[in-house]
């Protein structure tokens, strides 16, 4: 015999996500408000916005054994990460629709933590645990961190969920993590800035520049008002939290060559670094520029298969990085 949950029920901890859509065929997971979701245009914002990178589902239990049922609609292979008590116990794939077992969890009441695909729309139906079993939610006091960048934060290309490299930060230091990566649609639009402002935050980032380069948003004259502008934005409602800004990470055809509005990368560096000096000089005393090279250089290259998103080893280097040049400096 076993229970049935629903994916809506108050015991289960959705974390990482900024709303739910609740049917009576399942919770649907996402990173923008579901109810307002026509006033943060375009679609492909929106499209990124149901692909659960970061989301978790938390809970506390003392089965030996549960099962999963969710249906999973994306391109590539895609996995749920199982975590028992911090630990990886299971990566299963979940492609489609299935149900995903783990079974011999250890004695006693232990935290599970769901880590969903980081890529394509994901619908939880149910979960089952053993008849008898405790079923309590997961009161989460780490420190908030809400990260918000491209698909470079939004990691398709990490092995797993848990292993992009928002998670593998998140998790060496021991923070509750917001993946507000959203893959080709980091323009720094300012509902995005008000969504940002309204949700509780320890610690924030973002990563800016390469999705504006790309496709051309933003130009020398409007790129560097509009970080001053989201950043002032997000600071009516946290105006003394650590805030970091950093530029983007290297792209060899990018470096130095310009798109048809003049900019290329280095250009771009230039203006962040620019804007947040003027943030400083006006008083902002927490925030903070870190250069992307810093973070994933020329000497990763390597890790480039198409000279512009990391690999899942790569992946691994940026969060080793981003622990070394800002979680521990700076998150403080």
């Amino acid at each position: 015999m076993s229970i049935l949950i629903r994916p809506d029920d108050p015991r289960l901890t959705w974390q990482g996500a900024i709303s739910q859509n609740v049917t009576d065929e399942g919770v649907v997971p996402w990173r923008l408000p579901f109810e307002k979701l026509a006033l943060y245009p375009p679609e492909a914002l929106q499209e990124r916005a149901v692909m659960p990178a970061g989301v978790r589902v938390s809970f506390l239990t003392d089965t030996s054994s549960l099962t999963a049922s969710m249906t999973v609609e994306s391109d590539d292979p895609q996995f749920v990460d199982f975590y028992c008590d911090g630990q990886l116990f299971a990566s299963l794939s979940a492609d489609g629709s299935k149900n995903l077992s783990v079974t011999s969890l250890p004695a006693g009441q232990h935290l599970i933590e769901m880590w969903l695909p980081q890529h394509g729309k994901t619908m939880l139906s149910s979960l089952e645990i053993e008849d008898g079993a405790s079923l309590l939610p997961y009161e989460d006091d780490r420190p908030k961190w809400v990260t918000y960048g491209s698909s470079i934060t939004h990691c398709r290309a990490a092995a797993s969920p848990s292993m992009t490299w928002p998670a593998i930060v998140a998790r060496d230091r021991g923070f509750n993590l917001t993946c507000l990566g959203y893959g080709g649609n980091c323009h720094l639009e300012p509902m995005l800035a008000r969504m940002i402002r309204d949700l509780p935050a320890d610690y924030l980032s973002m990563k800016v520049g390469i999705n504006i380069q790309g496709s051309q948003s933003l130009n020398i004259r409007t790129f560097k008002p509009a970080i001053i502008g989201f950043v002032s934005i997000v600071r009516e409602k946290h105006p003394d939290t650590p805030f970091v800004v950093i530029s983007p990470i290297f792209s060899p055809p990018k470096e130095t060559t310009r798109n048809s509005l003049g900019f290329s990368l280095s250009d771009m560096r230039e203006e962040v670094t620019e804007a947040v000096g003027l943030l400083k000089a006006q008083g902002d005393a927490n925030i903070h520029y870190v250069d992307g090279l810093k973070l994933f250089g020329a000497e990763y290259a390597d890790m480039l298969p198409d000279e512009l998103h990391p690999d899942a080893k790569g992946y691994e280097v940026l969060a080793g990085n981003f622990v070394d040049e800002v979680a521990r400096p700076l998150f403080i």
